[in-house]
């Protein structure tokens, strides 16, 4: 059977993740985790000192961007792959609301969108690949065959990152996740390089009220249907 390439975008804790790791498990393919790259350079942002509440300095950012080494390492626990920030693993890390107050920020410069997305590129030149982003269907993978486009309302996602953080151990308040939750959608929709926007030809899934299980269900018929057609 041929090979397609999925592309997944759509708003911040809309599951786009999990959506990507259940049909890449199932279809044998590989899976990119492309909003883990961004996190992965945003803490490397923080690390060093470029960014905080008060200031973000670009330039310097720029300027060292060619020490930043992102890969991923399969975790057989696990059943997905790790984000490795130049060979430490950084899995954990980067699911923290902090870093999720900048990531948007850091991922708006076209420099870094630039770098990330050659890289992504290569990840999915031979196809077979289920990639979840802000730009896959758009920018990364215009020509995918199958593009869908995640959505729910900011309130639902905003539950979801919440009880998500609260069953690590991390100390939020509901408000404080919300309020990320809509600072992040209002700067991927409005930054001026590859804004978060629906492809032509992507397909709209709300989520708001789908389980895991019937969301899957739905989208495993989309692939299937897609590859009928090849």
């Amino acid at each position: 059977m041929q090979n397609i390439t999925i592309a997944i975008d759509g708003f911040s804790s809309t599951g786009k993740s999990t959506i990507a790791k259940q049909l890449a498990k199932h279809l044998g393919y590989i899976y990119v985790d492309t909003g883990a790259m961004y996190r992965a350079v945003t803490l490397f942002t923080m690390r060093n000192g470029f960014i905080d509440s008060e200031h973000f300095d670009v330039v310097a950012l720029v300027s060292k961007l060619n020490e930043v080494d992102i890969s991923f390492t399969f975790n057989v626990e696990l059943g997905f792959a790790e984000v490795y920030l130049n060979g430490e693993n950084i899995e954990k890390e980067i699911r923290t609301l902090e870093v999720s107050s900048f990531v948007s920020k850091v991922a708006a410069i076209p420099e870094v969108r630039y770098q990330l997305v050659k890289q992504q590129q290569q990840m999915g030149k031979d196809k077979g690949v289920v990639m979840d982003g802000r730009d896959i269907g758009t920018v990364v993978f215009p020509y995918a065959e199958l593009k869908l486009f995640m959505t729910a309302s900011a309130e639902k996602r905003a539950r979801r990152r919440y009880d998500e953080l609260i069953d690590r151990g991390d100390k939020v308040t509901y408000e404080d996740v919300l309020r990320n939750v809509q600072e992040r959608d209002y700067i991927d929709t409005h930054r001026e390089d590859s804004p978060l926007v629906k492809a032509d030809d992507a397909i709209e899934i709300d989520n708001s009220d789908l389980t895991l299980e019937s969301q899957f269900e739905k989208v495993l018929e989309l692939v299937n249907t897609t590859l009928d057609k090849l």
